[in-house]
């Protein structure tokens, strides 16, 4: 239901970008480029925060919202009222399925043992869960981790039923007991562990396939008519969010700081998932930076720390494949119908 309205808020947002004025209300009076950006409560993601706290790019002006559900914010893009968003990676071949007017940009950070599947007291193995109620965000990446976990561990992805939750409804799911088990990332997978007796981690994104293929992860999205019609800001606040990436790595206690109140987190919440030392090592993601997504999505010369050169042309294949047995998308489609490097390229180029 929820992708059948997104596709019907495409189609009214292509209509209504056509009659737009391409320029009105783009800028400030002193000519900085205004782009609204959208997140949701993730420090993976709250390097936008730094990036503007720390005026990294001052010919920018950026509107930051915090929306929970990524969905949302891609029906708020396809209808022409946000221009960027950070979201989990799988979105793409979505988009392109749906004719969705969204792209992706870059991949920003590989998850690196954030992301858990646990248990609840009542099962033990995977065949516990067989005809059983698990917790995912349907459409998104956790659906992906929890059917490639089930059938590596002999259950068949299709033998449990699916609860499609955000993650704050996902804690107060499995607290209650109303589903048996879920992929959580942190610090909501801790809130689980720490407030329902007996529930136990099975399985994290560190294991070596999932560091391997990179497929748990983060990035960054622009609307359509954003990058048809805004590249120069399109390029601008790719700049701002690898900038904020940068200013992290030298600088991580302020940045842990400033994030940690853009998201209304504590400090120590932060520092779980990105870590404390600006090293990328040390948390539960491993924040890209510029150079380390440009190898990533192709765009410069050079191996990433996750998979090889160009590793996203696997990735894209990958989650097609997933989205294809989920039934989320009817067809496989070329990664250039959902994925776009011209930002990327434009950033690389300007500092090369």
């Amino acid at each position: 239901m929820k992708l059948k309205l997104l596709a019907m808020m495409a189609g009214a947002a292509i209509l209504s970008v056509g009659c737009k004025d391409k320029t009105a209300g783009n800028q400030t009076d002193d000519g900085k480029e205004i782009v609204n950006v959208s997140l949701f409560s993730w420090p993976g993601y709250a390097f936008w925060f730094v990036a503007k706290e720390k005026n990294l790019v001052p010919e920018l002006e950026m509107n930051i919202s915090i929306i929970e559900d990524p969905y949302e914010s891609f029906a708020q893009m396809a209808a022409g009222q946000l221009d960027v968003t950070s979201s989990t990676v799988e979105y793409g071949p979505i988009a392109a399925d749906q004719g969705v007017p969204v792209k992706m940009v870059a991949y920003t950070n590989p998850s690196y043992g954030t992301d858990k599947i646990i248990f609840g007291p009542s099962v033990q193995t995977a065949a516990d869960l067989k005809g059983k109620r698990v917790a995912v965000l349907e459409g998104g990446l956790t659906q992906i981790y929890m059917g490639i976990w089930l059938e590596e561990n002999g259950v068949k992805f299709d033998e449990v039923e699916y609860t499609n939750v955000i993650m704050d409804d996902a804690v107060a799911a499995m607290v209650s007991g109303s589903v048996a088990a879920g992929e959580f990332w942190e610090p909501f997978g801790g809130k689980v562990l720490s407030t329902l007796k007996g529930s136990k981690v099975m399985a994290t994104s560190h294991d070596p396939y999932f560091k391997k293929t990179a497929l748990l992860g983060d990035g960054m999205y622009m609307s359509g008519s954003f990058l048809e019609d805004r590249p120069k800001a399109a390029a601008l606040v790719m700049k701002a969010y690898f900038a904020g990436v940068k200013y992290w790595k030298e600088n991580p206690d302020e940045a842990n700081e400033i994030m940690a109140k853009g998201l209304g987190f504590t400090v120590e919440d932060v520092v779980t998932v990105i870590g404390a030392d600006g090293s990328s090592i040390d948390g539960g993601i491993y924040p890209f930076n510029l150079e380390e997504s440009a190898r990533f999505m192709g765009v410069m010369d050079g191996e990433p720390p996750f998979g090889s050169n160009n590793e996203i042309t696997n990735h894209w294949n990958l989650t097609t494949e997933w989205w294809l047995k989920f039934g989320q998308v009817k067809k496989a489609h070329p990664m250039e119908a959902g994925i776009d490097l011209a930002p990327l390229e434009a950033v690389v180029a300007g500092v090369n």
